[in-house]
């Protein structure tokens, strides 16, 4: 991921102009780099798993899943050839195996076609996806943000960036969704790299 392109200094100067203290923030700053379509299932598997769990303990799993597969190259056509036994024991819960199974299966049979969610809007995308069993809203907006590289998408049903917004602006409970609207809605058009900031905020 980029660090150094010239629309990240773009970014920081919205962000010092119209949020001072998310501005205060920064660390490290990426550019999004958008996923081949060909790689979507595998990211969209990486996000079921990560589910409820912290990165450490996903990307442990992921790996764990990744082996499964010819030469760590994850399809559908290759996931419906492996056991519930074999996918559940790379970590991910009887759940999750089930839906990762399920998500395979739609792909084969093109019920579902994940290369057209590029030409949709993040509103399209999300409702799009969360048609797919076991994923919901937060799962769909991890994926648009980090496999499409959708630069202006913030996730309400994240804990962590809640937890860091009550942080940083000095909340004393836990701040409102109408709360996280108003601040939120000033770093548009960039609020996933605004999300990255709170999530490195910690």
């Amino acid at each position: 991921m980029k660090k150094n392109h010239p629309i990240l200094k773009k970014i920081k100067n919205h962000f010092k102009k119209v949020d001072p203290i998310l501005y205060s923030a920064i660390k490290d700053l990426y550019l999004l780099e958008k996923v081949a379509p060909k790689d979507y299932f595998a990211k969209l598997c990486g996000e079921i798993i990560n589910q409820q769990l912290s990165d450490k303990a996903s990307a442990t799993i992921y790996k764990r899943f990744q082996k499964l597969y010819p030469n760590g190259k994850i399809t559908p056509e290759h996931a419906l050839k492996l056991n519930h036994e074999d996918l559940r024991g790379t970590g991910p819960s009887n759940a999750k195996s089930r839906f990762i199974k399920l998500l395979a299966q739609k792909i084969v049979n093109k019920e579902m076609q994940l290369e057209k969610l590029d030409s949709m809007t993040d509103e399209e995308a999300i409702r799009e996806l969360t048609k797919i069993k076991g994923v919901g809203p937060w799962t769909a907006e991890m994926f648009i943000m980090f496999s499409l590289a959708r630069a202006d998408v913030f996730s309400h049903g994240d804990l962590g960036l809640r937890k860091a917004i009550k942080k940083l602006y000095g909340f004393k409970r836990e701040p409102t969704r109408k709360q996280i609207e108003k601040i939120a809605n000033k770093w548009s058009p960039y609020r996933t790299y605004a999300c990255t900031i709170l999530w490195q905020s910690f």
